[in-house]
């Protein structure tokens, strides 16, 4: 007889956590047995009595196909002939207090349409021949801190609906949304969690197939369809990944051999109250196991580019959440989950050893130190975090009466003070224009124009801002309801003239960040990033400059977050060279009052902010202006300082002596 066992060495490592690719041993695969075609199943479930395989195959009755634990190991094995690709199958586990439930399999690599919840015998590794190895290539290549990154954040359910308001297919939505992200500008995508999911109000987040991409949409075939063509168009594709917590229906991890298998068997560590959900064991190395592997599997089979880390603080405080103020105290006496830091240590090492130029982005809302910093020198090892506190900061300014702005202005500035001590992104996600929240725009105080001008002023703010970008969808059209996971986004507003010109006014926007190097390349580091005026609370202007590689290579961004403009405005900047306007937000092709800087701006040899040098320009109300140098016209500005008789210079010193007598 065959040995179907697992090998010794894939068992050692699994029960010591460094098996992580185990759902090449685990689950179901579609085999040849000596001339027989048909399915071995293994799964892993040390504490069951038994455990069968049922399925349509045998009536959902697994007396004849009962599994055999392996000796000296945990794991149960089965090979059934003539159990084909695309049969359902479940475990049917009996457990020590005699009860027996039909749990779907945790490494199954397909699962089907709720509400229904068998998995499904699938062969995923030869079933697509992909075409992105230029993408790939070039992936591996590019320093991602020194490249754009501007994420169009998705979910997939309500992005838009087919004429019947039905779900589009993976291949439907590849062939909408691609053209559509790659014509606004957008440098990647980010999906809500994908991974199957018995609920369809938990858009995701809370997960029963880890292995399984959701069959809503489609198959597995289907959506490395969806993740190719994206890629041969440029662009990359995150997926949100949930390794915190898992919900609790029957079929899934949940007291999976009747024992807290996957989740800790201790009360107040497993039981996450406010999602009604259970906490994985970070600390049991083939929990561990299970999730690294998930993670490389996603990049391994389906190409991803990144995953975004869900609910970190969840993971990393041992009172997260928690009723009653336990006040859970960790061996020395901190609140912090060591178990859960160093799983976290070690998914983002494996990662990035399998896959260098991976994204994996923490949503991580507290203030733990080094949460990008490497796991050598005490950080978590991720290489992006979401800045939640610039997020609340500027939310909560944007809200504010604008006559109130004056007395808030460190709610736009302060984010400066920590920009550079993590690598941040900027997200303005799902989670802001739900439950109560409001959309982005009517966030916005003021009539109907003033919201549309705050949502601009706003946008070219955060392009503005040191840090990777990530919007959720609908915002870029200035969606007008919030967020609603159960219908489509509301398209029918570009038919109305304001919702057309702000996605103008985006793509625009996008194309701009894209095409600026200067707004990307010295995100993470202080010396990309220089105020030129920080301090003017009583007008609520800001304005400062964002520097590339080159000190010749910068833009300076003004923003106004009030109703009053101006026609004569001083900025100091730091060369001696004509400027021009490359992009105002209050352009009438936007929406604006068109009060714009369109002649080439004319440099003054007058200090002012601490600069050098000045130049004077409109600014129109509740607006953003982003304002390059242009060389070519006086080429060589240490030429021109050392030309003590330039035409030039003596007539702008003439202007000036001229305005200080009529001052």
């Amino acid at each position: 007889m065959l040995n179907l066992d697992v090998n010794s060495y894939e068992t050692y490592s699994f029960n010591t956590g460094n098996n992580f690719r185990a759902y090449k041993f685990l689950g179901s695969r579609f085999i040849q047995l000596k001339g027989t075609s048909g399915t071995l199943f293994r799964v892993w479930a040390p504490n069951a009595i038994n455990v069968s395989v049922v399925g349509d195959f045998n009536n959902w009755n697994g007396k004849n196909h009962i599994m055999k634990k392996q000796p000296n190991a945990d794991f149960w094995n089965l090979f059934i002939e003539d159990v084909m690709e695309g049969d359902l199958y479940k475990y049917e586990i009996l457990m020590s207090d005699g009860k027996s439930v039909l749990k779907s399999d945790p490494y199954a690599f397909y699962s089907e349409l709720r509400p229904n919840t068998a998995s499904i015998v699938t062969n995923i590794k030869d079933n697509y021949a992909w075409n992105d190895k230029s993408w790939l290539e070039s992936r591996g290549k590019k320093n991602t801190f020194s490249s754009p990154l501007n994420i169009y954040e998705v979910h997939l359910s309500s992005w838009k609906l087919d004429g019947k308001n039905a779900f589009y297919s993976y291949k439907e939505i590849a062939d909408l949304l691609v053209p559509y992200v790659l014509n606004m500008g957008y440098t990647h995508i980010e999906l809500l969690p994908i991974a199957e999911h018995p609920l369809d109000d938990s858009w995701g987040y809370q997960t029963t197939g880890y292995y399984s991409v959701t069959s809503r949409f489609g198959t597995p075939s289907d959506f490395k369809y969806f993740i190719d063509k994206f890629h041969q168009n440029g662009i990359g594709v995150i997926i949100d990944w949930v390794p915190g917590h898992f919900c609790k229906d029957e079929h899934g991890l949940y007291k999976f051999d009747g024992s807290y298998l996957y989740e800790y068997s201790n009360d107040d560590l497993r039981e996450n109250y406010g999602w009604g959900t259970a906490n994985f064991n970070l600390g049991k190395t083939q929990v561990q196991n299970f999730l690294i592997s998930n993670a490389i599997f996603w990049f391994e089979m389906y190409h991803i580019d990144g995953i975004r880390v869900d609910a970190v603080a969840n993971m990393i405080y041992l009172n997260y959440g928690k009723e009653g103020n336990l006040n859970l105290k960790n061996k020395y006496g901190g609140i912090e989950n060591l178990e859960a830091v160093d799983f976290l240590r070690k998914l983002n090492r494996t990662i990035f050893k399998h896959f260098p130029s991976a994204l994996v982005i923490a949503e991580e809302s507290t203030a733990w130190p080094m949460v990008t910093g490497p796991d050598y020198d005490g950080g978590l090892g991720f290489n992006y975090k979401w800045n939640m506190g610039w997020m609340n900061d500027i939310l909560r300014y944007m809200q504010l009466d604008i006559t109130q702005r004056k007395f808030n202005h460190n709610l736009i500035t302060f984010s400066i003070m920590y920009a550079f001590s993590e690598n941040f992104m900027l997200p303005i996600s799902h989670d802001e224009v739900v439950y109560g929240k409001k959309s982005i725009l009517n966030k916005m105080p003021g009539t109907y124009e003033d919201k549309f001008s705050g949502v601009r002023s706003f946008y070219g703010y955060m392009i503005g801002h040191p840090g990777k970008k990530l919007t959720f969808m609908g915002n870029e059209f200035a969606q007008f309801d919030e967020w609603k996971f159960n219908s489509g986004l509301d398209w029918n507003l570009l038919l109305y003239p304001m919702h057309l010109k702000m996605q103008k006014y985006v793509k625009d926007l996008n194309h701009l960040y894209k095409n600026e190097s200067s707004l990307w390349q010295q995100d993470h580091n202080f010396h990309g990033f220089s105020w030129i005026d920080a301090s003017n609370s009583n007008q609520s202007i800001v304005s400062f400059i964002r520097y590339g590689f080159n000190s010749n290579n910068f833009i300076i961004v003004i923003c106004n977050f009030t109703l009053n403009s101006y026609e004569d405005y001083k900025i100091g900047v730091p060369r001696f060279t004509h400027y021009k306007e490359v992009l105002n937000s209050d352009n009438i092709l936007y929406g604006g009052s068109n009060k714009l800087n369109s002649e080439t701006i004319t440099p003054i040899m007058e200090k002012w902010n601490g600069r050098p040098f000045c130049i004077r320009i409109k600014i129109p109300a509740l607006s953003t202006i982003f304002i390059k140098p242009i060389f070519k016209n006086i080429n060589n500005s240490k030429k021109l300082f050392q030309n003590k008789g330039s035409n030039l210079i003596k007539m702008h010193l003439r202007i000036n002596a001229i305005r200080r007598s009529v001052q």
